[in-house]
């Protein structure tokens, strides 16, 4: 392990961590306005740092086994992991109190490319940092949407808030049902009677690639085309409307409205108890992000038709942006590890991927 004395011939004067995160429902419907429902999970990204006292970022990152230097005021993109750390201290500087230059230590098991928000657990844990270093007068909700903005407007990838609100907000034991137009949240108890399984496919993706984008765009064009700000706006008593767009904005939409709606049953469903009918809404969200969104891939379709297979799993979906990543599962309570190990086993032979229980 990288310690950083080694690295900057000094201790460390603060430490802070963000979670990864899983989300159990309500896939894009973050950046259109609606609701999502993660829930943390125990993979993290911790961060160490020590305030310089000049302009100088030197910071070290385990996962990438590299260091990266560069002045504030001088961030320049580089398409690289840096750029997640360089976004957020272009926006600090023009912070009030402005912060100067760290060192920094980054290290992670959270997975990367996996769906499960791995940029968003490494943006927090350094904002939580760098909030502790330099006294800034930032809440959690402040740090997810600096967050997000950081990724819009540095990275180039156009993620909504779901993800740096689950890395502020979300803990293992709750799901945090959020109104991501609003960001007003609640904590809803995990179900009692499931086991949850998060197995990564082996399947990378990239948000910042043109297909996320695509989805964005496209579900922009079809607003326009309905006369609506966002689709949040759209309930399901108007899908007729929707059907009536060409494609793709038509699945887009239809997507988006049912999805919405399907959090909302999803939330009545866990505080009913109602576990089968909760595993049925995992199904009907991946057959819709399969057929309406069109983000699966091959594998991700296999792990679950492998999870439908079974008497003991409620349900399961492709969680995450898509086009490779994890899928997520609820099975009857204490059957969770060897379902995932059975399921991850059967997958591999037939896939030839190399999957990966993240949890349990």
């Amino acid at each position: 392990m990288t310690d950083f004395h080694s690295l900057f011939d000094r201790e460390p004067s603060v430490a802070a961590d963000a979670p990864g995160r899983v989300n159990l429902i309500g896939e894009h419907t973050d950046y259109n306005g609606g609701f999502v429902l993660p829930t943390a999970i125990p993979q993290r990204t911790r961060v160490q740092l020590a305030a310089r006292a000049d302009d100088t970022v030197r910071v070290h990152s385990e996962s990438a086994a590299e260091t990266q230097e560069y002045r504030l005021g001088e961030e320049t993109a580089t398409h690289a992991w840096i750029d997640y750390v360089q976004g957020l201290t272009r926006l600090l500087r023009a912070s009030a109190p402005p912060i100067l230059g760290f060192d920094a230590l980054i290290q992670s098991n959270v997975p990367v490319g996996s769906g499960l928000s791995s940029s968003a657990a490494l943006s927090v844990s350094l904002l939580r940092a760098l909030r502790q270093a330099f006294s800034l007068p930032l809440d959690d909700v402040a740090l997810a949407r600096l967050g997000q903005r950081s990724e819009n407007e540095f990275v180039g990838a156009q993620v909504g808030i779901m993800d740096p609100m689950a890395a502020s907000l979300a803990d293992e034991g709750t799901a945090l049902f959020l109104d991501c137009r609003s960001l007003e949240y609640e904590r809803v108890a995990l179900p009692r009677g499931t086991d949850l399984i998060v197995i990564d496919s082996g399947v990378a993706h990239n948000h910042a690639a043109g297909d996320y984008n695509a989805r964005r765009s496209e579900c922009e064009q079809a607003c326009a085309l309905l006369g609506a700000k966002q689709l949040r706006d759209l309930g399901v008593a108007e899908l007729r409307r929707v059907e009536a767009l060409p494609e793709p904005f038509r699945r887009r939409a239809r997507h988006v409205i049912t999805e919405n709606e399907r959090v909302l049953q999803a939330v009545a469903a866990m505080r009913a108890g109602a576990l089968s009918r909760l595993g049925e809404l995992f199904y009907d969200s991946h057959r819709s992000m399969r057929d309406d969104y069109q983000v699966s891939v091959q594998e991700i379709d296999l792990l679950v038709a492998l999870a439908r297979a079974r008497t003991d799993v409620y349900g399961a979906r492709l969680t995450g942006g898509g086009f490779g990543g994890s899928v997520v599962m609820l099975a009857h309570a204490g059957r969770g590890r060897d379902v995932a190990n059975d399921i991850a086993a059967a997958y591999a032979a037939r896939s030839g991927c190399d999957p990966r229980v993240l949890v349990p």
